[in-house]
């Protein structure tokens, strides 16, 4: 027999791509999920392919230092039938000189890009041939894959959706802005492979790090450390709070991730400036949904940073309301981490599920700032001996406050305080624009029976504030909608629940605050020395917040921290309240102009009102969303908007792919920052 030659080969990128659902990331590169079979097909010059004559086996190999010892590489020859654990290749039909062959992976095989080789043998004589690369995936379709996940609406959210809704605001005032995670874009996937091997545990121990590549936990650890720099890793993104961003982008100013990543590679790897946890938390769920791993991004408000591990965090506070900063500890507003769902084959069963990861940079574990995956149902349980970090995320939904009262002569007195941390933990609902409540994933009802075992478990006294006492009580409400330009009230609400008349101070104290718990100047005061309660009765304290009071001071998180202190002369008790108030943006709105169809033009017209008394310069809208535009589209305003006056423009686009889209906008100027808006769009498909 003459010797079999090879003349052309097809990966069938196109196909392939379909039936694994990665047809969106182009057809010009193979991607597909492990353990599911994918199609290539050979041509062969002079003569055909028999079977019995000739052998074709194939090599694929992954990494640097490819052995097949650590699962990195396999050789395994064409056979008649599928084999069970390792890769295997089957003859699918044969049509001439042109054969099909069905190529699989096992469902443990390490992600990444691949090489993959030909080699045909007739007789003594052999060739080799160099086919192309691939990249595998992890496979949230296959029950034998670790992140197997049962529900084909959940996998769409979790893997295939590229566009979301994360939380922000206050407890009290929960906003949603949207984002673009973008995974499945031009790039991404070459990016989220770069992250991988930028990360020092790959140039520690090339071989060992591609080894452990088939296992989601030690991928989300790697990606939790890597979406920040603070261990001069090359992370993708340096963090900042302090309100001064003027030598990179506000932390507010970004819509999606695909900028950031991008970035982060074009600079040669040098962190992207600045990010703050829900930007982390973005940028986290697109490395992994990108690399096939079902992952969320939910919020916790009230959140504690537990520093020293004791779950108490302890505020002081003057007689006046001022913050005294003597601890580290701290309460953020909010926080935000990402949720990947994953076994957990090196714990027992019943923590699979749900793990949290958190790539913002607060603690070190193991030595690297990074933070996770923590089993969901751990936290839930106070388990805190499992891997990895439970004690942290634990703290941030369970930790009690205390406030302390530092008076005048250094003394300090504890105050009453009901339970506040870890309320309403929010992510978006599957298929739908929605919040979905998920904090009974993670504590027991409050004051249950459950709850205190597992207090009791993680060694954590329940407070015992949360009894209701017999003396003083106090809240704090907003009349309406706080809007941005605008005055408005808020009130102390003090009941005396008590049959006895008592008489007492009550202090309201208000200053602009950031999202992290840090406040700035003063925007509001009222300090009543005499105010006398009959017995069950409830006065309203009204305090003004002037515009003129706090707009110079506002930071970019739109939120101003009010106090308030009510002292019982009689008894010496000081009772505390405090409440964030989250100061709304005007709407930007969004109208669609035409019938949306797919590679057909479109227009938008995006228009805001400026509600300030003074101009805004500089201004500049940016516009992106997956499938519509190109990338992202920016709108530099050439004139000032004037107070009350409208700024309005169109953008031209073709979409490039059919279904639901949002249509993101973010506009910036010098007194309105980070103003976020978005529209649904339904793009219907090309008529054949």
């Amino acid at each position: 027999f003459a010797d079999l030659v090879l003349e052309t080969w097809d990966l069938q990128c196109e196909r392939n791509g379909r039936e694994h659902r990665t047809a969106e990331m182009g057809c010009q590169q193979l991607v597909v999920r492990r353990g599911q079979p994918f199609t290539i097909t050979l041509c062969f010059s002079g003569r055909s392919y028999e079977e019995g004559v000739d052998k074709l086996a194939f090599n694929v190999e992954t990494g640097p230092c490819p052995i097949e010892t650590s699962g990195t590489r396999f050789h395994f020859a064409v056979t008649d039938f599928p084999e069970e654990s390792g890769w295997s290749a089957v003859v699918q039909q044969q049509d001439g000189g042109s054969l099909s062959v069905s190529l699989c992976s096992p469902t443990n095989a390490c992600v990444g890009r691949y090489s993959l080789t030909l080699e045909t043998s007739t007789g003594y004589e052999g060739s080799s041939y160099h086919i192309g690369d691939f990249v595998l995936l992890f496979n949230a379709w296959h029950p034998e894959d670790t992140v197997f996940l049962r529900d084909e609406d959940e996998r769409n959210e979790y893997v295939l959706s590229q566009q979301g809704l994360i939380y922000q605001g206050s407890r009290d005032y929960i906003t949603s802005t949207p984002w673009n995670f973008g995974q499945f874009e031009d790039d991404v996937l070459a990016i989220c492979l770069k992250l991988l091997d930028t990360n020092p545990k790959f140039l520690r121990d090339q071989n060992r790090d591609c080894s452990r590549r088939n296992d989601p936990v030690y991928i989300g650890r790697v990606v939790s450390a890597m979406v920040n720099c603070n261990d001069e890793d090359r992370g993708v993104l340096a963090g900042r709070w302090d309100n001064q961003y003027e030598d990179g982008m506000s932390p507010m100013a970004w819509i999606g991730s695909v900028d950031i990543l991008k970035r982060w590679k074009n600079f040669g790897c040098q962190p992207v400036k600045y990010g703050q946890c829900w930007v982390f938390a973005a940028v986290a769920c697109t490395v992994m949904r990108c690399l096939g791993i079902p992952s969320r991004v939910v919020t916790n408000y009230n959140s504690a940073h537990d520093t020293n591990g004791n779950l108490t965090v302890d505020r002081y506070l003057s007689e006046s309301g001022e913050q005294e900063q003597r601890s580290k500890d701290s309460i953020w507003n909010f926080h935000c981490w990402v949720e990947s769902w994953m076994a957990r084959p090196d714990l027992t069963p019943s923590y699979d599920g749900w793990q949290a990861l958190d790539p913002t940079p607060q603690e070190k574990s193991e030595g690297v700032f990074c933070c996770g995956p923590a089993p969901v149902k751990a936290i839930k349980e106070g388990d805190l001996q499992l891997k990895y970090d439970i004690p942290f995320v634990f703290a941030e939904v369970n930790a009690d406050v205390v406030y302390w009262v530092v008076q005048h002569d250094g003394t300090r007195k504890k105050s009453t305080h009901s339970s506040v941390v870890g309320k309403n933990i929010s992510t978006k609902s599957v298929g739908r624009d929605s919040r979905e409540d998920i904090t009974h994933n993670y504590k027991y009802p409050e004051g249950s029976e459950k709850e205190r075992e597992v207090f009791a478990k993680a060694e954590h006294e329940t407070s015992s504030l949360r009894q209701v006492d017999e003396g003083l009580h106090l809240k704090i409400k907003l009349a309406e909608g706080a809007n941005n330009g605008h005055d408005f009230d808020v009130f102390a609400v003090i009941s005396n629940n008590s049959d006895m008349e008592r008489v007492c101070r009550v202090m309201l104290c208000a200053r602009t605050a950031s999202y992290n718990g840090t406040v700035g100047p003063q925007c509001g005061m009222k300090d009543l020395l005499n105010v006398t309660l009959a017995a069950q009765e409830e006065k309203r304290v009204p305090l003004r917040i002037l515009y003129e009071q706090y707009g110079e001071n506002l930071t970019q998180d739109n939120l101003i921290k009010v106090v308030a202190l009510l002292t019982d002369y009689q008894t010496g008790d000081v009772v505390v309240a405090v409440r964030d108030v989250y100061i709304q943006n005007p709407e930007i709105k969004i109208r669609i102009l035409g019938e949306p169809m797919q590679k057909r033009k479109l227009v938008a017209e995006i228009s805001l009102v400026n509600p300030l008394a003074a101009p805004l310069n500089n201004g500049v809208f940016v516009v992106e969303g997956t499938g519509l535009t190109n990338g992202q589209q920016t709108k530099e305003l050439e004139e000032p908007v004037e107070p009350q006056a409208e700024a309005k423009f169109r953008l031209d686009f073709v979409p490039q792919q059919s279904g639901l889209h949002k249509l993101m906008v973010d506009f910036e100027s010098d007194k309105l920052r980070g103003v976020k808006g978005y529209r649904n769009v339904i793009i219907a498909p090309q008529p054949k």
